[in-house]
Formats: C-alpha cells, sequence, structure tokens
C-alpha cells in the first residue's frame, strides 16, 4: 500500500486495486494531534509546573514520548482512512444547486 513512509503506491501490488480515488490529506496528522499531541503537551505542562524540569529533562523525556505518540500512528491512521475511503466509495464533494420555484409553484390557487 505504501512506497515509503506514507507515500501511496499508485495501485496495490496484490489485487491492482487504484488509489487514484484516496485522498486522506492531512487526516492521519488530526488524529495524530488530537489523539498524541495534546497527551505529549500535557506530559511537559506538568513537568514543568509539578518540578521546575530543567530543559535537559524535558529533552529526554518529553520529545522522545512525543516522538513516540507522533511519528508511529501516522502510517495506520493514513491507511485505514484509505480503506474508509474504498469501503464507503467517497468521492470530491459537489454542490447541489436546487431550482428556485416560480411565483406561480408557490401558490397554484390564487390566479
Amino acid at each position: 500500500m505504501f512506497k515509503g513512509f506514507l507515500t501511496l503506491r499508485p495501485s496495490c501490488e496484490v489485487c491492482g486495486l487504484d488509489y487514484s480515488f484516496a485522498d486522506p490529506a492531512d487526516g492521519p496528522a488530526f488524529f495524530v494531534i488530537c489523539f498524541a499531541c495534546i497527551p505529549s503537551v500535557a506530559l511537559a505542562v506538568w513537568l514543568e509546573v509539578a518540578f521546575e524540569a530543567p530543559y535537559w529533562v524535558h529533552a529526554f523525556t518529553t520529545l522522545p514520548f512525543m516522538l513516540l505518540t507522533c511519528i508511529p500512528p501516522l502510517r495506520p491512521l493514513k491507511g485505514w482512512l484509505v480503506a474508509s475511503q474504498y469501503f464507503y466509495k467517497a468521492e470530491e464533494g459537489k454542490l447541489v444547486r436546487l431550482e428556485t420555484p416560480r411565483n406561480d409553484d408557490l401558490h397554484p390557487h390564487s390566479a
């Protein structure tokens, strides 16, 4: 499914499914920010408030924690979003304009 860390292949090597329909865009990053970055920042703030930790403590605790909770989930989340787009047959959004009713259609018995 992937060519490199996050780049999608043009098609599946096993079944030949064309991945041109897939556009996960920034979806994986959004989920990582919501579920991984917020706890990482909370850890950093807690360390600072509770212990007045020096910068080197943050460098050896918060930074690795943030990297370990943010980078590994990106690939599975991107795969999940592509699979979800395939399952739900997602397409690019389209605007549908409804025809505005004429006056005659609004009050058919007034004439």
